[in-house]
């Protein structure tokens, strides 16, 4: 890899597997420091051993926790002297079915997740650090936020307003910090399992790539986004999808 993250500190949130981890190993290779968090400490543990106690680090805890946010920023500071990235991964959808019969209590759990959580973390790693010294803020949002998603309504959502929330940030924020989205289709990971498991060749069947997507594929375009190479692009949603939504998949 290239080092053009060497002497930078990253925050992925929802990273002990699935995307989140895939970032932060791209950051990693690519020489930043991370801190990583989700709920679970166990599995924060392991992915720390994986990327290397010399380059990561965590802090447990649910997203949508004040207290853990806090925690998380000044342990990333702490430990690594400061801040210069945040990734926004950590998303849930916890219900399956028509928008009209959801759970108030579970859509707002959604909303607050999704949403509110990303907010109050940029919020936080602007207060913090990348206020005084500039930086870059990804959101993973989703190909269900582009257009209607049935049966996980909900769920879009919450990511078509990640989308908006990285277009006000970034007008808000801009020159010093850019803020940018990308939103992937069907990525093999535990968290999409229900969607393509068991019958993964039927699914990829309709992307004209004719796959899946990997964690590596959102990798790849998050580090692209935090990079300078990425410098006059801000505000922007990247949809990573195989081509999925060019057939009018979703």
């Amino acid at each position: 890899m290239t080092g053009r993250f060497d002497g930078k500190v990253a925050i992925v949130t929802g990273a002990s597997r699935g995307i989140g981890l895939g970032v932060a190993e791209r950051l990693v290779a690519e020489g930043a420091k991370v801190l990583i968090t989700a709920r679970k400490e166990e599995a924060l543990r392991e992915a720390v051993a994986h990327l290397g106690e010399e380059n990561a680090t965590f802090v447990a805890g649910a997203a949508d926790v004040s207290e853990h946010q806090d925690e998380a920023i000044a342990t990333a500071i702490d430990r690594f002297g400061g801040l210069d990235f945040l990734v926004n991964n950590t998303g849930i959808n916890p219900v399956y079915g028509r928008t009209v019969e959801i759970d108030l209590t579970a859509a707002q759990k959604i909303l607050t997740v999704n949403v509110l959580a990303a907010t109050a973390w940029a919020q936080k790693a602007y207060a913090a650090s990348l206020g005084e010294n500039g930086g870059a803020i990804v959101n993973i949002a989703s190909v269900a936020g582009l257009k209607p998603s049935p049966m996980i309504g909900m769920y879009g959502v919450s990511k078509a307003a990640v989308i908006r929330l990285t277009q006000e940030l970034a007008v808000e924020l801009a020159p010093a910090i850019r803020v940018n989205a990308v939103s992937p289709a069907v990525v093999k990971t535990r968290f999409a399992g229900a969607l393509y498991e068991g019958r993964e060749e039927e699914v990829a069947a309709a992307y004209p790539m004719k796959r899946l997507g990997v964690p590596e594929d959102i990798a790849a375009a998050v580090a692209f986004l935090l990079s300078d190479d990425a410098g006059w692009i801000t505000g922007q949603n990247i949809t990573l999808d195989g081509g999925l939504t060019l057939t009018g998949g979703v």
